[in-house]
């Protein structure tokens, strides 16, 4: 890891380029009217061709700084990993789909449709069986951990993450009964080959093609430019297409916004408890189990962001682009910079 790493300015205020986005899509969607439809019915297959462009140069600058061979040193911190594994994917996507369930169909009756309570569920599953494989380098260094340890955890979670995540979500979408319609209106099961063509364009492609692009430039510029030119320079193209992104999205739910402006407020709040939740799980066992103060702070990181990226590609692949599902994998881009710095100030003042 680059010893000078620290949030970027446009990272740093994430939240207010996504409020933004939210204004300039509204406005774009009011403006353009039924015109801009033909965007979301641009597909190849079961992807959308320009969600699909976007979504692949926001991961693949993520996938480039993962070096697999690091995992030859899993031994290290055996201990901090497991943790992390278990927390990830044993804990957070059935409590994230707890917490959503509670709120949307339980607190919110009063406030949203089920169906559009099945929409939003839907979406916080996918984020919550979606956990961070590239922010997490940011927070680890905010907080001082160790930036080996981190490189570990983000490669078996990401290798993790190409078993485990069709298989949870499909448990998940079944135990809650998350419905899914044909071009024709019919209910249908849930379309694992649209889970699986997601997975393989925005993970497994921008992966493979990361991992080599990592090796190759490593080894014939070396480390020094590959860390300080060339990640440098796909950065913002990293945070450009994920705005984009937003925009695109924003278009076609302005209608809804505007008609219930408070839908945007209830589904962060489920989102905003399930981050502090898993957060302090993490922590507080690490802490119990006599962790490393530099091995726990990146080990309850990695948990409480999200791998936001795959859950929105995978919303509107499944959903579509104007779905209650992909509104709330964007409220999870809303809300994930302001809650872990959240998490940054409360681990470094209690450094050990």
């Amino acid at each position: 890891m680059n010893e000078e790493l620290k949030i970027g300015f446009f990272e740093k205020y994430l939240t207010v380029w996504v409020l933004l986005c939210i204004v300039g899509g509204i406005g774009l969607g009011y403006v353009s009217g039924d015109s801009i439809k033909f965007l979301s019915e641009w597909e190849m297959g079961t992807v959308n061709v320009p969600v699909a462009i976007l979504v692949w140069l926001m991961i693949y600058p993520m996938m480039v700084q993962i070096d697999f061979s690091s995992i030859k040193n899993v031994s290290s911190n055996w201990k901090g990993l497991g943790l992390t594994v278990v927390v990830n994917w044993l804990v957070k996507p059935f409590t994230m789909a707890l917490f959503g369930y509670v709120f949307f169909f339980k607190l919110y009756q009063a406030w949203i449709t089920p169906e559009d309570a099945e929409q939003y569920l839907a979406g916080a599953i996918l984020l919550g069986a979606a956990p961070c494989t590239a922010m997490v380098f940011v927070w680890s260094y905010l907080t001082k951990g160790d930036a080996n340890y981190t490189l570990i955890q983000v490669s078996i979670n990401d290798l993790i993450l190409l078993i485990a995540f069709i298989p949870i979500i499909g448990f998940l979408f079944a135990m809650f009964g998350i419905s899914f319609a044909d071009a024709s209106g019919n209910s249908v099961g849930i379309p694992y080959e649209t889970l699986v063509t997601s997975v393989i364009v925005f993970v497994v492609i921008p992966l493979v093609a990361g991992y080599a692009t990592n090796q190759i430039l490593r080894n014939s510029k070396g480390e020094e430019w590959f860390e300080n030119v060339f990640l440098k320079m796909l950065k913002p193209i990293s945070i450009l297409a994920l705005l984009l992104t937003l925009v695109l999205i924003f278009a076609f739910q302005g209608e809804t916004i505007l008609n219930n402006p408070l839908a945007i407020v209830l589904i962060a709040i489920p989102l905003i408890i399930q981050t502090y939740f898993i957060f302090f799980v993490s922590w507080y066992t690490g802490k119990a189990l006599r962790f490393k103060y530099n091995v726990n702070a990146p080990s309850a990181m990695i948990g409480a962001s999200n791998f936001f990226e795959l859950a929105v590609a995978v919303a509107i692949a499944l959903f579509g682009l104007n779905s209650g599902a992909s509104l709330t994998t964007v409220v999870g881009v809303l809300i994930e910079v302001p809650v872990m710095l959240s998490l940054v100030a409360f681990v470094n003042k209690r450094r050990y």
